[in-house]
């Protein structure tokens, strides 16, 4: 799990080819030019999920991880609560292949930090995350997810 500003993103272009892709994107695109929905960037490889969302309650949030995709979780205006916690700490629910969607249940809760507009959020495979949590009161909040495949 990676947490920085979006002015440092070329600290990580090194990481991968396609995480490269996916940040430039970022850094390069004026989000609020964008729609809500899918944006390709690279086909099936490097994709951009734009979203506007009211956070929720903790007690309404999910834990999740992906097998096929890195999430790159960037927040462009407003800010929200994310939990994160490495999956050897969880105990897998049902997947959804379709949706590369692991559900899971972290039982120790996880650690949570704030996400503030112009910061964004790298998660990996072993990295469940519980995105969109309201930091007090459920806001209005928009954000771009990246989904980078492995």
């Amino acid at each position: 799990m990676i947490i920085d500003q979006l002015s440092n993103a070329a600290f990580y272009f090194g990481l991968s080819d396609r995480l490269a892709t996916a940040l430039r994107f970022l850094q390069e695109t004026d989000p609020f030019t964008l729609e809500p929905g899918r944006h390709e960037v690279q086909g099936a490889d490097v994709y951009a999920l734009v979203q506007h969302y009211e956070s929720r309650p903790l007690e309404k949030g999910k834990w999740e991880a992906h097998r096929r995709y890195i999430d790159i979780q960037y927040v462009f205006e407003g800010e929200e609560y994310m939990g994160y916690a490495n999956i050897e700490r969880a105990q897998l629910g049902d997947y959804d292949e379709v949706k590369d969607f692991q559900a899971l249940h972290v039982a120790d809760g996880g650690e949570f930090f704030t996400v503030r507009a112009g910061a964004f959020a790298i998660f990996a495979p072993q990295d469940a995350h519980m995105p969109n949590i309201a930091v007090a009161e459920p806001r209005a909040n928009k954000k771009i997810v990246m989904k980078v495949r492995v």
